[in-house]
């Protein structure tokens, strides 16, 4: 699903599994120009691709993140989810908790650590999801993505701002997640879940 604006944003999924339908947006004109949502539905689940819009260096797109899309988007995959568990992944843009970044104190009002954006985090996760890393792991030094400006790769001086979450139906089918930091191609890096039994 590609950005009106080439080159600006988009999303993909590729699956080995039949799919019983495909979607692409979440059905609101404002929000679906630029290529941030996929939804595929099979039998057991949904499974949705999200590429949530960063706010800004200058904060300048908080205020349509945080009171527009976090708010459609969750109502969205509630919406999902009242027919059938969903797996939504993707790049969340918020790193949710203090553990979830190498600098939390000197990042208090920058994007992806703002008070509105995490509390948009805590909104998922009080909706019947769960952030299957954190089901697992506690632990801290765990990111996902590395600014390219400071080597900060090499120094592991990074952000947990990747997820995949799920709904609470599906923890008891949960095999694993976790983050493939070795995996190179990007200031990204893979994240991982393993599921049993959803096909």
């Amino acid at each position: 699903n590609s950005a009106e604006k080439k080159g600006y944003s988009g999303t993909a999924i590729f699956s080995r599994f039949p799919a019983l339908s495909v979607s692409y947006g979440l059905g609101i004109e404002k929000h679906d120009k630029e290529g941030r949502v996929i939804t595929v539905e099979f039998e057991k689940v949904y499974v949705v691709t999200v590429y949530t819009p960063n706010s800004q260096d200058d904060l300048r797109r908080l205020p349509y993140r945080h009171k527009e899309w976090d708010v459609d988007f969750l109502e969205y995959v509630n919406r999902l989810q009242k027919i059938k568990p969903v797996i939504f992944c993707g790049d969340l843009n918020v790193a949710h908790k203090e553990i979830d970044l190498a600098n939390p104190k000197t990042n208090t009002k920058s994007a992806g650590f703002t008070p509105e954006e995490r509390m948009s985090m805590d909104n998922i996760l009080s909706s019947g999801f769960v952030d299957s890393f954190r089901h697992f792991n506690q632990d801290p030094q765990h990111y996902t993505w590395w600014s390219y400006r400071t080597a900060a790769r090499e120094r592991n001086v990074g952000w947990r701002i990747d997820y995949f979450c799920v709904s609470e139906a599906l923890v008891p089918k949960l095999k694993s997640a976790g983050i493939l930091p070795h995996v190179h191609g990007s200031d990204h890096c893979p994240v991982v879940v393993e599921l049993n039994d959803i096909h």
